[in-house]
């Protein structure tokens, strides 16, 4: 880069500046969330995230320095929205991975699960089959968000979690893609993505996000 392109020491320093700022307001959001997704943490992470590029470029442009900030990603990240400005609705996809940490500990669920309701049969006969038939008793009473959040009761270990806020020009009829529901899934169409994996746990933690989770979205 030639000196008359280079930035100069002042704009190195608002940028700087800029990154501070920001870093407080990321805070602040952290500490006033109302929930996992809040939205205010989300913006905060992105602007945080933004002033941190454009720091890192013109120190690296100036002074031939750069900083150990790396904002984590899902790999393949997103393709540029090209979606409608003003969505009118919007299909949520989600996958969470568990891994069966304590199967004891799930069938004890299932059986319990079976012993509340000595009516339903079928949920008795799959309570002593194996663990197979001891998820489908469970994920069967529990809505997916509460065994997010009561994952450990059933013997289950988090593994890696994606949700995909992805706009649609209108609701499908009924019972329209449930045979293959995330066979449309269009990444040119995700508003908001919210990734949560260990692989963001072997970030340094000042420099990572310590919760592990990465949104993405422009």
């Amino acid at each position: 880069m030639s000196d008359a392109a280079q930035p100069t020491a002042a704009e190195v320093r608002a940028a700087a500046d800029a990154v501070k700022t920001a870093l407080d307001r990321h805070l602040q959001a952290v500490e006033r969330r109302t929930g996992d997704d809040d939205p205010a943490v989300y913006d905060a992470f992105n602007a945080l995230a933004a002033a941190a590029e454009v720091y890192d470029e013109l120190l690296y442009d100036r002074y031939d320095e750069v900083t150990p900030f790396e904002i984590p990603a899902a790999e393949g990240s997103l393709p540029p929205y090209a979606g409608p400005e003003e969505p009118h609705a919007v299909s949520v996809l989600i996958r969470r991975d568990y891994a069966v940490a304590e199967p004891a500990r799930l069938l004890a669920q299932a059986q319990r699960l079976a012993d509340l309701d000595p009516d339903g049969q079928d949920d008795e006969a799959a309570a002593g089959a194996g663990v197979h038939a001891a998820l489908g008793v469970v994920f069967g009473e529990y809505e997916a968000d509460e065994i997010a959040s009561r994952h450990v009761e059933f013997g289950l270990e988090e593994g890696d979690s994606t949700l995909w806020v992805s706009a649609v020009e209108e609701l499908p009829e009924p019972g329209e893609w449930l045979a293959a529901p995330f066979d449309d899934a269009d990444p040119a169409l995700v508003v908001c993505r919210f990734d949560a994996s260990s692989v963001f746990d072997e970030e340094d933690e000042p420099d990572g996000d310590p919760d592990g989770v990465a949104p993405q979205r422009s």
